[in-house]
């Protein structure tokens, strides 16, 4: 099984081909792929690194492309912008330990308040009470057609 590859011309991609690895060109590329170096092409454009005529024909070989092949070239002169796909996984990994740890923080906090104090317990049994009422008794008072 091949990793999965960043698009050509970003400065994964290049950091990846000059340790010697580099997606096959007959692979074919999926459309966030293509996104993804369309996406990158319009910024260049926008920062005046192509003009229209560069853009415009650049655009059209990515949004055509159906292979790694078909996309090799048209980001290679242009400087990469992304950073690279590990620092990306910890960056999600070190949010996904912060939410976890503040989830369970919060738990705790819920469970020692819950466990310390007799006003969390008095409240939900008035709550099931006004809905027990509220609604039980609509169920009683119900007359059989």
């Amino acid at each position: 099984m091949t990793a999965p590859a960043s698009a050509p011309g970003s400065q994964s991609w290049s950091r990846r081909r000059r340790r010697g690895w580099h997606p096959d060109p007959q692979l074919r590329v999926s459309d966030a792929e293509r996104a993804s170096v369309a996406d990158r092409l319009s910024r260049h454009y926008g920062e005046g690194r192509l003009d229209q005529a560069e853009f415009d024909e650049r655009l059209d070989r990515a949004m055509k492309a159906k292979t790694h092949g078909d996309l090799s070239g048209l980001l290679a002169d242009l400087p990469g912008d992304e950073p690279p796909a590990r620092a990306r996984q910890q960056h999600r990994s070190i949010a996904r330990i912060l939410f976890l740890g503040l989830l369970i923080l919060i738990t705790a906090a819920i469970g020692e308040a819950l466990a310390h104090s007799m006003f969390p317990w008095l409240l939900i049994v008035v709550v099931l009470a006004a809905l027990w009422l509220r609604f039980g008794q609509r169920r009683s008072h119900r007359d059989p057609d």
